[in-house]
């Protein structure tokens, strides 16, 4: 009920929002979200080829390694020129967990996704917006979820300069359990070579009653075609004394 509830809320605030649509992009790789919709009749198929996270801490003086890997997976669909559906699953995952000389390895799957995109017209031929309502639903194993659903809004304003660089903030509203989050992700992309582009982006989040989280991204992008692309990315969490990475290899399709 609570997932039909906050999707209906986002259709109705931006309802009056035109039949524009953005030209299409994929949402791989990066935190920050695109403002392209895809075309009715479209399915898109973006996979991590997995995802890796890495973090190194001290647990009571006791120094602790964690790799992750899982292969998170998004599908996309048109439902009007303006509107999407998306569905997405965190993937099967694996994680391996060092300390004192001891390792401890766990496999399971992470929680899925459901959500409704809509492009909104700014009136612009450089700028576009869209606005996402998303529901991510605790089903992964216990080592692999949230443990509670988050349920998000998400808007993405873009401008694109020239040819060659463009820029976007991604602004993202969550809450789970009661407990509210923000997420800020301004981000420029920019043309490299031919059909090679890249990416730099700023994560800056703010949870309810836990201190301010800062992080570093960026990556590239290859442009097999117009309907297929080949991403790499890398990360770095700025938080605290601890050491967190990120990063990971992707392909995304249009069908």
């Amino acid at each position: 009920m609570k997932i039909v509830q906050i999707l209906t809320f986002a259709l109705t605030t931006v309802a009056a929002g035109s039949t524009f649509a953005a030209e299409f992009s994929f949402d791989r790789p990066g935190a920050g979200m695109g403002t392209g919709i895809t075309p009715v009749g479209n399915l898109a198929w973006e996979q991590g080829l997995p995802s890796v996270t890495y973090t190194e801490a001290t647990v009571d003086g006791v120094k602790e390694k964690t790799v992750t890997l899982n292969q998170d997976m998004l599908f996309r669909t048109g439902l009007g020129r303006d509107l999407e559906l998306q569905l997405g699953w965190q993937g099967p995952a694996w994680t391996q967990t060092k300390r004192a000389g001891k390792k401890n390895d766990t496999s399971g799957f992470g929680d899925v996704s459901i959500g409704l995109k809509k492009a909104i017209d700014l009136k612009d031929d450089r700028l576009s917006m869209a606005v996402l309502a998303e529901a991510v639903i605790a089903t992964g194993n216990d080592e692999f979820t949230a443990h509670d659903d988050i349920y998000s809004l998400t808007s993405a304003v873009a401008y694109q300069y020239s040819d060659l660089v463009g820029t976007s903030i991604t602004m993202r509203y969550e809450v789970q359990n009661s407990d509210w989050a923000v997420t800020a992700i301004p981000t420029i992309d920019y043309k490299i070579a031919g059909k090679l582009s890249g990416y730099s982006e700023f994560i800056y989040r703010k949870t309810e009653s836990q201190d301010y989280e800062y992080g570093l991204g960026t990556g590239l992008v290859y442009a097999v075609n117009n309907r297929t692309q080949l991403d790499a990315s890398i990360g770095v969490d700025l938080n605290g004394q601890d050491k967190s990475y990120n990063g990971g290899l992707g392909v995304a399709f249009l069908f």
